[in-house]
């Protein structure tokens, strides 16, 4: 697989260690659930030494903080540890929204924030999970803004526009503070 084919895949979570006797892989996983693995159907392994493979997906289920993904062809502990530290991918086709208001961490990455009211608020940067739910860090400068990923704050996403619109909290954002 190359370069190119590569920007075309999506990071969903790295494989920690295998789970069982079976082949099973433990992932630390970045996607909000493990069916975001069963609806893409199949993932790419891919080693730390770039190595890549392809397989087609068994079953994908949550455990502890992350989650156990079981690969057609992958069916014992060996196997298994051959793909120890691997990035897990999927290709971004393979993803679909299931509410209109749902967007992919990499679409929301690089927005430009605005408050309603005008001002820049800066670049969204990375987003963080959270127990309570997401939670957008946006950048300006030296100027970092914690914004809670809630329906009370985000007015709008514009995709096409790369903006992103906060209606804030009262103390959400102090602008003003030095």
């Amino acid at each position: 697989m190359n370069a190119a084919v590569s920007s075309e895949l999506l990071l969903l979570g790295s494989v920690t260690r295998p789970h069982g006797l079976d082949g099973v892989l433990r992932v630390h996983s970045y996607a909000e659930s493990a069916a975001s693995y069963t609806r893409a159907g199949r993932v790419i392994l891919s080693l730390p030494g770039g190595e890549k493979k392809e397989f087609q997906v068994a079953s994908a289920r949550p455990h502890k903080k992350g989650v156990l993904l079981s690969l057609k062809g992958l069916d014992s502990v060996e196997a298994a540890e051959a793909f120890r530290d691997a990035g897990v991918y999927v290709p971004r086709d393979a993803l679909k929204r299931e509410r209109k208001d749902e967007f992919f961490w990499y679409e929301l990455i690089g927005l430009e924030v605005y408050l309603d009211t005008g001002p820049f608020v800066g670049t969204l940067e990375r987003v963080l999970r959270t127990g309570a739910g997401d939670v957008y860090v946006v950048r300006d400068g030296p100027r970092e803004t914690l914004v809670p990923a809630t329906h009370d704050v985000i007015e709008e996403v514009d995709l096409d526009r790369k903006r992103m619109i906060l209606s804030p909290m009262e103390g959400l954002l102090d602008l003003n503070e030095v």
